[in-house]
Parts: structure tokens; C-alpha cells; sequence
């Protein structure tokens, strides 16, 4: 997570994660699912920045940048509820601290939102950081991945340094990856969202009989079309099911030049993993002339 401090504010840029393998192994006794994933970080940001308010009070106010390809304005979106992660994150750190501290955050949105690329949980995370640095709480990192664990299963993965990781149990247990490669992907999000709840209720426990070792060791040896063999998602066909154009998206995906292609997270946004930028670029200008969404390009962070 890149930050910059300027005066008395924190400026931190919150990264999207896409899912290269996730696979659904069952349902746990707390109602959660137990899972295998292994997320890779990309370069698409939000932007979060925070400074002091002088009375104590916490307030968020939420801009779309608009649309990149469009050049669009960013425009102002609908004010965040007691639900938004951004505020639960930062009302937890009043809560178990015990500060009276005081912060607005203001937030640029990028990442497309329900769409499987965990920008609300990238969001929480940022917030964590920044108001742990700006309310000078000195709280260790091990202490806020316990409190990222309670606010949602994604957002520990946001706090450890690496570009990946395998992340266990329903998400909350990281053991952080180096990326030996720099991976270059096409991702479109169709204009449909889904609920993560919604896709989850409708999964199964999933038949993939590999794990996400094969995909590490693959990536590890810098062979990209062993390691596209090894993608899987379980939530990509109750996906499908409840969004058509996922189902779209993967036929698209397929007749392209793509070394591998597959949804990320419970959707709705589709990626294609490519050779190098350049392929990257030719096969987005294509997505693009489509019309079938928002299309980005994207790197692994390093």
C-alpha cells in the first residue's frame, strides 16, 4: 500500500486484487466459507486521504474519478452509511483505542465497485493504516491484521507488504508471496454487479482437484501458460448463473489471444492474464470496441 504524508494529512492509495485461484472447500460452523485463494495485487488505485478534524468528529465524503477511457469529471457519489467499511474501520479504531480523535477522509473511487476486485476492503485497509499514522496510535501491524479480520475476510490480505498471497481460512490467514515475474492483465467489469452473499449462497464445494501450490510453482518458474492452466474460481458458475454477462465476458475472453482468462472473486469483473503490456493494450483496445464494460489495464505490484 503506497502512502504520502503532507503536512497534517496521510495520502494513501488503496490497490484493487484479483483472485488467480480461489476455491470454495465447504461451509464453516460460524456460517462463513472455508477457503483457498491465491490474490495478486494490480495497479488500480483508490485514493484515500485523511486529515485531522479539529472537533473530533469522523466524516467521509466519496468521489467517482469517472470513467479513465472517457475522461469523465469525477463526480460526487452517495453519502457513506454506518455500513461503509471506510467509517467501520475507522469507528473500530475509536472504539478499542479509546482516542477522541477526530479525521475527514475523503475518497477518490477507481476500482469498480461489487465486481470482485475488493476495493471497499482495500479501502477499510487503507483507512487502518492512515489513521493508525495520523492519530499517532503506534499499534503494531499484527494488532490492526486482527482488526481487519473482524471488519471483513479481505482486507488482512491489504496489509502485508507483498504483491501476493495465499490467503486461508475465509480469507483471514496470509502467508504473503513474492511475485518473481511482473504479470500484465486486461480486466472489464460489465455494467451488472452481484452480491457476494447472493453468489456465495448459491456455491458448491468445489471439485478442482489441484491446489494453489501448482499455480505458485508455476508463477515461481516464470511459465505463464502452466500457470493459466491452474486458474480456478468456484463462485464463477453461480456467477454466471446470476449474471449473464460473466458468461459474456468468458465467451469474449476466449476467442482472444489471452494466456489465461477467468472471473475475479464473486464478480462481476472478468480478467485475462497477457504476455507483456503491449499484448495487454492491443487486446483492451479490442474489449473496448466491444462495448461489453469499463476496461482496464493492470500490472502486478511490485
Amino acid at each position: 500500500m503506497q502512502s504520502r504524508d503532507q503536512f497534517n494529512s496521510v495520502t494513501l492509495a488503496a490497490p484493487a486484487k484479483l483472485n488467480l485461484f480461489l476455491k470454495v472447500l465447504g461451509r464453516r460452523s460460524d456460517g462463513y466459507h472455508e477457503l483457498e485463494t491465491l490474490m495478486v495485487s494490480v495497479g488500480l488505485y483508490d485514493t484515500l486521504r485523511i486529515s485531522p478534524d479539529p472537533e473530533g468528529r469522523l466524516s467521509m465524503s466519496c468521489h467517482d474519478s469517472g470513467r479513465v477511457q472517457t475522461g469523465a469529471p469525477k463526480r460526487e457519489l452517495p453519502p457513506a452509511d454506518a455500513d461503509n467499511l471506510v467509517l467501520r474501520a475507522a469507528n473500530l479504531l475509536r472504539q478499542i483505542t479509546g482516542t477522541k480523535q477526530g479525521a475527514r477522509l475523503e475518497l477518490i473511487k477507481r476500482i469498480p465497485m461489487a465486481a470482485g476486485l475488493a476495493g471497499g476492503s482495500s479501502d477499510a485497509a487503507a483507512t487502518l493504516v492512515g489513521l493508525n499514522r495520523l492519530w499517532n496510535l503506534q499499534l503494531a501491524p499484527h494488532e490492526l491484521h486482527d482488526f481487519a479480520a473482524q471488519l471483513g475476510s479481505d482486507i488482512p490480505f491489504f496489509l502485508c507488504s507483498a504483491a501476493a498471497a495465499v490467503c486461508r481460512g475465509r480469507g483471514e490467514i496470509v502467508e504473503p508471496l513474492p511475485l518473481p515475474l511482473r504479470l500484465h492483465f486486461v480486466i472489464a467489469r460489465p455494467p451488472g454487479g452481484l452480491s457476494t452473499a447472493a453468489v456465495f449462497k448459491q456455491c458448491r464445494p468445489s471439485p478442482c482437484t489441484w491446489s494453489s501450490a501448482q499455480l505458485v510453482e508455476a508463477c515461481f518458474q516464470g511459465r505463464l501458460d502452466s500457470m493459466a492452466i491452474c486458474f480456478h474460481n468456484s463462485l464463477q458458475e453461480p456467477a454466471e448463473r446470476l449474471c449473464a454477462e460473466v458468461g459474456t465476458l468468458r465467451r469474449w475472453f476466449a476467442r482472444q489471444g489471452f494466456v489465461g482468462h477467468m472471473m475475479s472473486g464473486s464478480g462481476t469483473s472478468y480478467f485475462g492474464l497477457c504476455r507483456s503490456r503491449r499484448h495487454a493494450q492491443q487486446l483492451a483496445a479490442r474489449l473496448k470496441a466491444a462495448r461489453l464494460g469499463d476496461v482496464f489495464v493492470a500490472q502486478s505490484r511490485p
